[in-house]
């Protein structure tokens, strides 16, 4: 779904309201909260919030970083609910609203071929992770196969940001601000080999499975979930 002029002005005042939050009193609150939603339904990550909270105060950055990696994985299992449970009233809504209608058939394709090495993957992706939370509940994936791979995958994600700020917090904000556009790029190429990575997830025998979910739709996943 291409963004229009409404939809962008609405993601960047979410977006603005999002990082107000780092610096509320109650500020570690707001990032379990924007965490958990995250992982389900809200459009911004809590990646940005999570690094100027860690900028601010690195001693606790891998608190915030655990504060993070749990809610997510909470908003997760809410995300698997609404797959699992609310797939036809709730999550087809959901997945057009943020953009991901057309992502979801190979998303579903994915999760069944290849299971918990999608979600591990995405732990080192910028692919959004509610889009896989409600796929993993459509499909039926086994419960606690996603809930270890979503609780490895999380942390990777966060506790690396967390861990990083702990080290080095003050030369990592001025390496950002110095090249910002590399920067911007290098998460752009992310994006794009994130994909590319389920793509060519192995050589070990499954390439054909990996052809064969990139071209899937909803009539080739069945709706009927068998």
């Amino acid at each position: 779904m291409t963004a229009t002029p409404r939809n962008k002005s609405m993601i960047q005042n979410l977006y603005n309201w999002t990082m107000e939050k780092s610096a509320h009193p109650h500020a570690e609150f707001w990032l379990a909260l924007v965490s958990f939603v995250e992982a389900s339904f809200f459009p911004i990550p809590p990646h940005p919030m999570l690094g100027l909270m860690c900028l601010a105060n690195p001693k606790k950055a891998v608190r915030y970083a655990i504060i993070c990696t749990l809610a997510s994985v909470l908003g997760g299992m809410l995300g698997y609910g609404i797959g699992f449970f609310l797939y036809e009233s709730v999550g087809l809504w959901l997945l057009g609203v943020l953009g991901l209608t057309d992502a979801f058939p190979p998303a579903a394709c994915y999760l069944r071929e290849f299971g918990a090495e999608i979600i591990l993957i995405k732990g080192a992706t910028p692919i959004p992770f509610k889009l896989l939370t409600i796929t993993a509940g459509f499909i039926h994936m086994n419960f606690w196969t996603f809930l270890w791979a979503s609780l490895a995958s999380r942390a990777f994600s966060f506790m690396l940001v967390g861990i990083l700020f702990r080290l080095f917090g003050a030369p990592i904000k001025a390496f950002i601000d110095k090249y910002l556009i590399w920067v911007t790029a290098a998460f752009l190429v992310a994006v794009v080999a994130g994909f590319l990575a389920i793509g060519a997830l192995s050589g070990d025998g499954k390439s054909k499975e990996a052809d064969k979910c990139s071209g899937a739709t909803l009539e080739s996943i069945g709706l009927d979930r068998k």
